[in-house]
Parts: structure tokens; sequence; C-alpha cells
């Protein structure tokens, strides 16, 4: 027997009627109170019936009687208003509060069914089962889940807001950078929105050339010498710009572009970046004021300048693999190409930047409007792509858009990795 599936007898009420102490007291159970998942009782406030008297108090749920020693919680302040002791097995007499044993008052298949759950060598444990949950349970469960993956998501936003004194369009900024950078330059691209501030490159906002300028020097991508005259000249501004602002250079080994697409070099998604900050300056306060997705979708909707058309790096430069030789980049100079921000990138943006700080504005604000906007965006954007979806599908569990997609990634992630089937409604449903 496990606490937790204890736990879950209790709060969902799965016990019969014919309840005792073990002292023989009647016992009916008005509310059970709400689950504690922090130190002290398992279930806080709730309401019990012993005998002829109507109890108000906490409630401490343990295998075994004798656990309540085991534990410390004789003489423990914290356990001074429990009210009733509930057990599976009563093996001793540790404390003078009322008890109540629970064995033999459930349906044991549902104990049977959890430990099937449990012990289940399947990628879930419920891989077999999940497509049998009703298509009304299933979608309801979902959109919790949505929710919770936001209101997840918005905890790192005001950690970032905190650390920049809540300047929401630095925290756009921010994020924007991470996702930019894909997962495989992900890191250097966080660290690159820390050295130069957006509030810096705003100043030059309407100057195409020292947002480049700013954005490759700090990248550590002008360190070279060049001969062509648009590297040339991103050189010259940077160092106009380094002594202006005080800006220093990452070293340019901090970025991989090995086995990338050429069209993901960090390269091409900074002379994008450069774009979409000088086509739209203050980009938060515009996306606040779109109604749709497409219409953020429109903001993203940037191409790299000119001499990228030509090139997915800058010409004759090398950069250091992580065995530290020193290695030419794989020739990707090519015919006239527009490096166009792509839509996959674009619902990537939306799905991890904008949508995030959009709901955390909502919350922050006390505005439920943004947090619906933020929802909304999800379930018009497309369905992601990645392994958890796909096996999901395979089992029957195919995702129609984002918001189920980012549904899943966080059902796995929270609940069936760590087989929390107790806690999960369809789980809940399958097991009885």
């Amino acid at each position: 027997m496990r606490e937790e599936f204890l736990y879950y007898l209790w709060e969902n009420r799965l016990t019969d009627k014919a309840l005792q102490t073990t002292e023989g007291e009647t016992v009916e159970v008005v509310s059970t109170g709400y689950r504690n998942t922090d130190s002290g009782p398992d279930f806080l406030e709730a309401k019990i019936q012993i005998g002829d008297k109507l109890w108000a108090g906490h409630v401490e749920i343990h295998v075994k009687a004798s656990d309540w020693n085991r534990h410390g919680h004789e003489g423990d302040k914290a356990y001074q208003n429990v009210i009733l002791h509930v057990v599976y097995e009563n093996d001793s007499k540790a404390t003078n509060i009322p008890t109540l044993e629970l064995k033999g008052h459930f349906d044991e298949t549902l104990f049977a069914n959890y430990q099937r759950f449990v012990s289940s060598k399947a990628w879930i444990p419920c891989a077999n089962s999940i497509a049998q949950v009703p298509t009304f349970t299933r979608l309801s469960w979902l959109d919790r889940m949505a929710v919770e993956r936001l209101e997840s998501k918005a905890q790192t936003v005001t950690k970032l807001l905190e650390a920049n004194r809540f300047d929401w369009e630095d925290a756009l900024y921010q994020l924007l950078m991470r996702y930019f950078g894909l997962k495989v330059n992900n890191e250097a691209f966080e660290t690159l929105a820390k050295m130069l501030p957006f509030k810096t490159l705003l100043k030059h906002a309407d100057n195409l050339l020292q947002v480049e300028a700013m954005l490759f020097g700090c990248a550590g991508f002008l360190e070279s010498e060049f001969s062509e005259e648009y590297p040339q000249l991103l050189k010259r501004e940077f160092s106009v710009m380094k002594a202006k602002f005080n800006l220093l250079a990452m070293p340019a080994e901090r970025w991989k572009f090995m086995r990338m697409r050429p069209s993901n070099f960090p390269t091409i998604r900074l002379a994008q970046m450069a774009q979409l900050i000088h086509m739209n300056g203050p980009l938060f306060a515009k996306i606040r004021e779109t109604k749709t997705v497409e219409e953020v979708k429109a903001l993203f909707d940037v191409t790299a300048s000119g001499y990228w058309e030509r090139h997915y790096r800058f010409a004759g430069q090398s950069y250091h693999s992580s065995r530290n030789d020193d290695v030419r980049l794989p020739r990707c100079d090519s015919p006239t190409k527009p490096k166009h921000l792509g839509k996959d990138t674009a619902n990537i943006l939306i799905i991890n930047a904008v949508v995030p700080l959009l709901f955390s504005y909502g919350k922050l604000h006390k505005d439920e409007t943004f947090c619906d906007t933020a929802l909304q965006f999800l379930e018009a954007t497309a369905a992601e792509d990645n392994a958890i979806v796909r096996r999901f599908a395979q089992c029957g569990i195919a995702a129609q858009n984002a918001m189920q997609t980012q549904s899943l990634l966080h059902l796995y992630d929270k609940y069936c990795k760590r087989k929390g089937c107790l806690d999960c409604r369809m789980g809940n449903v399958l097991m009885k």
C-alpha cells in the first residue's frame, strides 16, 4: 500500500459509508479538507462527524498507525489540531487521536489497477488504454493542462521581470532571443541578451546597420578581418557603439553551427532579430493591441538585410570546435535567396515567448482578457511536431493545435513521466 493511494481514496470519497473509529464510534466525512502539499498534516480544515460530535481540524494519513511515531509527529505542534488519523492498517495504538482504519472499506480492484499503472514499463503508464477516456473528459483535462503549463511559465516570466524591474519590453526581448537560438544556441542567445540590453538597441532602432553592428559585435562575430564592405561597415559602427555604451563582446566560439540547417545559423537569426527590432521598436506594446494570432505573425514577418541574401555567415570566418581545433565553417554562400523568418519559427516564438508573456501580463494586472487572448493564440496556432506529441498520436491522442500540444507536453512532464496517475483526471477514469 502507498500513502498517495490513500490520499486519493480520501480526497475522492472512495470508501464505503460504514466507517468507524478503532474505538467503535461512527465516522461521517462532512468535508475531506484540502490537500496540503507543504509540511504538516496531509489534509487541512476538514469537518468530521465522530459519534455525536462535529469536529473541525486537520487529517493525517498513514499506511500504518505506527507511522505516526515513526514520522515524528508526537509532540510536533504542527499536528496539534489533527482531529482524525486515517490509516490503511491499525497495527498499534500510536496516539489518542481518533483513528480510522480503511482496510476492507474500499474496492481493492482500484489499488490493483493503480499498481498496474505504476509498474507499467510502457512509455506512459496508460499507453494502451488512454484512447478509451471519453472525449469530454480528455478535452477538459487538456484545457486544464494548458492553463497549468502557462501558470508554470508565468512563474519564470515573473522572475525575469523582477530581475529587470518589470520592463515588459526587455522581458519579451530576452524570451525572443532565447527561442531564436533554438535548443542548440539558446544559452548563447540568452547570454547575448543579458550583455546587450534592449533599451540600448532601442536607442538606435531607426538605424538597421547600427542595430546589426551591436548584435553581431557583442556576439563576437566582428573580431575577424574582413574583405567585404558590409562586415567592414558593421565593424566600424560597432567600434563607435562599443565606446558609447561600454559594450563587451562574447567569445565567438560560444556559437554553434555544426549539424544545423544553414537557415538556423545564429548569424541569420541575429540578422532577423535586428530587422525585427528595426521594424517594430517596442514590440510588446504592439502585441498587447493585437486581437488575432495573424496580427502577431504579421509583426514577425521580417527578412534579413541584403547581405544575407547570398550568405549564411560572414565570408571567410572560422570558428572553434568543441575540441578547440580551428575549423572552417562549411561553405554556405548561396544563390540569391531572401532569409525570411519562416512560419515555423514564428510559431515557436508565439508559443514560447508571446503567449507566456501575455498570460503573465494578464495575471499580474488582474486582467483576464489578456489571459484569454493568450489561450486563443495557442488554440489558433498550428500543432507542434515533436517526439512526445507523435507518441501520444500513436496512442490515439492526436493534437489539433498548439494549445493541445502544450497540454500534452505538460501532461507528460508533470504527470505521466512521474507516474502521477492518481492526480490525473484521465488516470482516475481509467483506474475506475
